[in-house]
């Protein structure tokens, strides 16, 4: 993976976790994710 790859990847990660973070609590039960979930499925979801 090329740094431009990399960079691209750490951006989407970011703005899945800043939008998941924003979300209410009961906003993320709807979706099935916990609050100390975000990371992994923000993670899971660049794959």
């Amino acid at each position: 993976m090329n740094f431009r790859q990399s960079l691209r990847n750490w951006r989407q990660y970011r703005r899945t976790v800043s939008e998941l973070e924003n979300l209410s609590n009961r906003d993320l039960a709807d979706l099935g994710i916990a609050r100390v979930d975000i990371p992994r499925v923000a993670r899971h979801g660049l794959k």
